[in-house]
């Protein structure tokens, strides 16, 4: 049976609030996401709890957002707590339509102070087994360097050379280190470079300056790689989403 091609969305929900966290919009976000019609979904800086939060706030879920976000449409979905605090929990998290056999969250944090990390899924499509990797790294140069190397580590440790890959999510690598060096120790390609022989533009989100979004895959093909940035996406979140079809 032949493998399916897969639309791959990825998305930096900070938290479910406008950019400038004035208004609560997680309705929306749901909303706008539904329409993508993706089959994976990647999640950034999705929360998990926070009870001061629910209180303020009528219409907070009573789930976890991934799962409020999942809905009817990705029938499997697994959550990595990278931020704890007092009052909750934030992380990455990815939504499927097909089965997720395995996740493990791998802490990538480090000195900073801030809390990162890789959400690792490997799923179950038709004709074979899928690795994911949702990503986010730091705002340090220095510990984005350190990050790219545990994130190599990983791939090295626990996905066969064989093994179709995806890892995508906010790479916050302003200064395009990233891809020479995941072309390197893992044989990734990043979808827009490859299609446009530039990474995509995606923050600020209403006027984007910076290349911090990536999708990177292995053993697959790439088509229809889009940047969201028109209305509503561009009011939804300080990162413009990236949307791109794959094949193998």
């Amino acid at each position: 049976m032949s493998r399916p091609s897969l639309r791959v969305l990825s998305l930096n929900a900070h938290k479910g609030f406008t950019p400038l966290n004035r208004r609560f919009i997680l309705q929306e976000l749901r909303e706008a996401v539904r329409t993508v019609a993706a089959d994976l979904v990647f999640l950034q800086e999705v929360v998990g709890v926070h009870s001061r939060h629910a209180r303020r706030h009528k219409n907070w879920p009573a789930v976890p957002q991934y799962e409020y976000l999942a809905d009817t449409l990705w029938t499997d979905h697994a959550y990595g707590r990278n931020a704890v605090y007092p009052h909750g929990d934030h992380g990455n998290a990815l939504l499927s339509r097909y089965p997720i056999r395995f996740h493990r969250n791998h802490d990538a944090s480090l000195g900073s102070g801030e809390s990162r990390g890789f959400l690792h899924c490997v799923l179950e499509l038709p004709g074979g087994m899928l690795h994911a990797i949702c990503v986010h790294l730091g705002l340090r140069e220095r510990d984005r360097r350190q990050q790219l190397d545990l994130l190599c580590g990983l791939i090295e440790r626990e996905v066969p050379p064989d093994a179709p890959l995806i890892v995508a999510g906010d790479f916050n690598d302003w200064r395009r280190r990233a891809h020479d060096r995941l072309q390197h120790c893992a044989g990734l390609h990043e979808v827009f470079v490859t299609a446009t022989g530039q990474p995509a533009r995606t923050f600020p989100a209403r006027w984007p300056l910076l290349a911090l979004d990536r999708i990177y895959v292995r053993h697959a093909r790439i088509s229809h790689p889009l940047v969201l940035g028109a209305r509503p996406w561009s009011h939804l979140s300080d990162h413009a989403p990236l949307a791109a079809e794959l094949h193998w």
